[in-house]
């Protein structure tokens, strides 16, 4: 009697195989998908994946969940995961620095990853504090030229944007100033606003409406051309900075070894999506441009963004810790 219980137990564990891996072989996606999101909830890239999963969702039929998990761990974690196209990421271009800043997080930015699409481009607006007597950038320029390693720039970090392109401004224009990190976005804004920092390289999106309180200063946008929600702000080439080039991009990514087709997929279904008129619109609320790309496109951006950033640390003097 206990040999037959036996058999009969593992013939139905055997069918729960079966039955698990014709759902994996399956039309994708026949699951859950997960999209990882390496930063804190209410951050761009957070707001930005969220908004695509449920376009996603609705279009696949499926439940497509975005997880956060801030930090490296939530980036490693993806790197780690079976490369079926079940669990995916929705990164920033702070991904192709996590080398140049790290050792032995465990996995390689390019190689571990593979892209599937661009999903949107924020635009940065370098703003000032109102107690700055500047009024457009060649005056700031001047007065930190003239008081060399007085003036300082805030960031959310060495892996933020805000870092990037303020050290990117620092070094284009040859100028003296100090770097302040804070914890967020909204630490950095009320630094401005009190006059403890007299710059930054801030999401437009979150920029906007202290801009149009008065609350802290535009000066110049990092964008080809100026864009509809801060009409009178000239672009950094306008400001009299053409050499300044900075792209602050947001995308979808899966791990390395995801079967081509599956990535064709997604990549084909995100492009459906950012071509609607709707999301047109909310990425325009968010302070976004839509933005799409195949994966080849994405994966050598990653690969050519990951060698000049890495360079500019470096030219910074900052070590992997």
């Amino acid at each position: 009697m206990r040999f037959w219980r036996t058999v009969a137990l593992m013939m139905s564990a055997l069918a729960l195989t079966a039955a698990s891996a014709s759902a994996q072989s399956g039309p994708y996606p026949n699951q859950t998908v997960r999209i990882v999101n390496p930063f804190t909830a209410g951050s761009v890239s957070d707001i930005l994946g969220r908004a695509l999963a449920d376009k996603l969702g609705a279009m696949w039929g499926q439940t497509v969940i975005v997880e956060n998990k801030p930090g490296i761990a939530g980036t490693v974690s993806v790197a780690k995961s079976a490369p079926d196209g079940y669990t995916l990421i929705s990164n920033s271009n702070g991904h192709t620095i996590i080398n140049a800043l790290n050792k032995n997080v465990g996995m390689d930015p390019i190689k571990d990853f593979a892209g599937v699409s661009l999903i949107a481009s924020v635009p940065l607006v370098l703003v000032v504090a109102p107690t700055v007597p500047a009024n457009n950038l060649k005056e700031f320029l001047a007065s930190a030229r003239a008081k060399p390693g007085t003036l300082n720039f805030t960031s959310a970090g060495l892996a933020s944007s805000n870092y990037l392109a303020g050290e990117i401004l620092k070094q284009t224009a040859k100028i003296n100033i100090s770097h302040v990190p804070f914890r967020g976005t909204p630490e950095q804004f009320t630094s401005l606003m009190r006059g403890d920092s007299q710059l930054s390289m801030a999401f437009m999106g979150n920029a906007l409406p202290f801009i149009q309180n008065g609350q802290i200063k535009a000066l110049a946008i990092a964008t080809p051309k100026r864009v509809e929600q801060l009409p009178d702000v000239p672009t950094m080439a306008e400001a009299g900075m053409p050499d300044y080039k900075y792209d602050s991009w947001f995308a979808i990514m899966a791990p390395a070894g995801t079967p081509p087709p599956i990535i064709k997929k997604i990549n084909e279904d995100i492009g459906k999506i950012m071509k609607s008129p709707e999301m047109a619109e909310r990425w325009k609320t968010l302070g976004a441009i839509p933005m799409t790309s195949t994966p080849a496109e994405l994966d050598a951006m990653i690969r050519s963004d990951s060698d000049r950033y890495g360079k500019i640390l470096e030219a910074a003097g900052i070590k992997p810790q």
